[in-house]
């Protein structure tokens, strides 16, 4: 996924969930859906409970936490 794609999908803002990245325009966490995945809930079953959703911005959520990891990325946050 291109670094665009997260930017596009992606936003750290301290006024919504206490600053946790989140799908733009919702409240649904990086965190949650990286939960839901580990639970074994697939794509499509997490669209089917967060219809805002779309495959596009699940991946977005994944490839975030990736480059989270990997530390040498940063993603400015919205004030």
């Amino acid at each position: 996924m291109r670094k665009h794609s997260v930017t596009n999908h992606i936003e750290v803002n301290p006024k919504i969930m206490m600053g946790k990245p989140v799908i733009k325009g919702t409240r649904i966490t990086v965190e949650i859906i990286l939960e839901k995945l580990s639970h074994g809930m697939t794509f499509s079953d997490i669209i089917q409970a967060y219809p805002s959703l779309s495959e596009e911005k699940i991946k977005a959520a994944l490839a975030y936490a990736t480059e989270s990891l990997k530390g040498d990325t940063i993603y400015p946050m919205v004030v």
